[in-house]
């Protein structure tokens, strides 16, 4: 399609033209159909994560791409030092040739001054320009035919001609200095480089995720958060005014509201649109067999279910302080975003973090308070999953089982820290409290390797 137009004009006559119902049809065809939510995802994108190598990376992605910044800076000093001997020795193969433009430049100057001269040059192929103010000319040197070739130099006019082309020498010698000191810092870079890679190749050896820096968390992570089996995202806050940014910002008409019936539990939002998919192409990083996912704004999985209510009435209720209070089971409700209002009735108060919820609830009772653990990565972060223990078993890798225990959150997340090489500030929001292990696949402890793979790392 080469254009749209309301009518057929005179000059269409001999164009071939397909008809379309209204001229919004035509312009679509013609430039693509236009997205409304193309815009949305791209802010979304920026706020969830940066791009890879800014956002977040690894030592050896960073000291990788600091190693090619460095090469790539030696190799423009190499090529600045080569240039600036050439010229100078091309200034002192054509001694004769640069003296004599010396001279009649010279003499111009003092006979018609540096405007007179700067008419002058216009009809000498030789000279390209003047700079009265440092009382230099830019000149070409012959060719081998001794035409004027494409070599220019900078001439001083009060220089001799051994003087002009020692300044491009000196010039050289400089630069050189300076990439001595790159030289260095290359070195030290490959150094740090192999260590890395070392690190690494132990880590992965030893069943341990690559440890990634970020420059900011994914948005959820400022929230309870959790992925159902079909990959939407339960959100929840972790304080009043977390619970206000979950019901304000991230609880849309087609999504759903839960709550545990219990004073003080926070205020859910199962996602009906954002959630997560698998990721088609995992970084290289990963250790093989670990459940890779990106997040994603689109989701197209159908409308809400009723197990997948029930799924997240389970998380809900384990974000709540029936965690810690020794009960094994607990009631969790659900209603519709326009039940939850922040409204009260004429002599309420409601306060920070706390909503009305009018109408009919769904209930959801006698819900297992027993929480799955499985380490994952979310758009190349390894991260430590909360979910039912149902779906850490069907993901897969390392994963548990914990119930509420006496087992401190804090010595947990240190024990999943040091077996698996997570952070443990980024398992302690994961845990809701002290936990007994029901069910241990090598999260809690170190993967032992069996005795072929130690011959072959050997």
């Amino acid at each position: 399609m080469d254009e749209a137009s309301p009518l057929l004009l005179p000059d269409h006559a001999e164009r071939t033209h397909v008809a379309f119902p209204s001229l919004l049809e035509a312009v679509d065809a013609w430039w693509g159909g236009h997205d409304a939510d193309a815009l949305l995802r791209r802010e979304m994108e920026q706020v969830n994560a940066a791009a890879p190598g800014r956002g977040h990376s690894t030592d050896v992605e960073r000291l990788e791409r600091r190693l090619a910044q460095q090469e790539k800076a030696l190799e423009g000093f190499f090529a600045k030092v080569e240039k600036q001997q050439a010229l100078g020795h091309a200034i002192q193969e054509h001694w004769s040739h640069v003296d004599g433009l010396l001279t009649q430049t010279r003499e111009a100057v003092e006979r018609q001054g540096w405007d007179g001269v700067r008419s002058a040059i216009k009809g000498i192929p030789w000279i390209l320009q003047v700079d009265a103010a440092n009382r230099t000319f830019t000149c070409l040197l012959p060719g081998e035919d001794g035409q004027p070739s494409s070599t220019q130099v900078v001439l001083h006019l009060d220089e001799t001609v051994h003087q002009n082309a020692q300044r491009h020498f000196e010039a050289g010698r400089r630069q050189k200095d300076k990439s001595s000191g790159a030289i260095e810092a290359l070195e030290e870079t490959r150094v740090h480089l192999e260590r890395a890679k070392k690190k690494e190749a132990k880590q992965q050896a030893s069943g341990q995720v690559v440890r990634v820096k970020r420059a900011k968390r994914l948005w959820f992570e400022h929230h309870r958060w959790t992925m159902l089996p079909s990959g939407r995202l339960l959100v929840g806050g972790r304080d009043a005014k977390g619970n206000d940014a979950i019901v304000k910002k991230h609880l849309k008409s087609e999504d759903r509201y839960l709550h545990a019936d219990l004073h003080g539990a926070p205020s859910c939002a199962l996602q009906s649109q954002r959630g997560f998919v698998v990721d088609e192409r995992p970084p290289a990083y990963l250790p093989e067999g670990l459940p890779a996912f990106r997040l994603s704004d689109r989701l197209d999985v159908g409308s809400i279910t009723e197990a997948e209510l029930s799924d997240a009435a389970r998380l809900a209720l384990c974000w709540s302080r029936a965690w810690g209070s020794g009960g094994a089971h607990g009631t969790v409700y659900s209603v519709k975003p326009a039940q939850v209002s922040k409204t009260a009735e004429t002599g309420e108060f409601v306060g920070a973090g706390a909503f009305i919820v009018r109408g009919q609830r769904t209930w959801y009772k006698d819900l297992d308070m027993r929480l799955g653990l499985v380490l994952i990565a979310i758009n190349g972060v390894p991260l430590l999953l909360g979910t039912t223990p149902e779906h850490a078993s069907s993901l897969g890798g390392r994963w548990a089982v914990v119930s509420g225990g006496r087992t401190k959150k804090e010595q947990a997340a240190n024990r999943i820290a040091k077996a698996t090489g997570l952070s443990v500030d980024d398992i302690l929001p994961v845990l809701p409290g002290a936990v007994d292990v029901v069910e241990d696949h090598d999260l809690f402890t170190a993967r032992v390797r069996s005795n072929d793979e130690e011959e072959d790392e050997a």
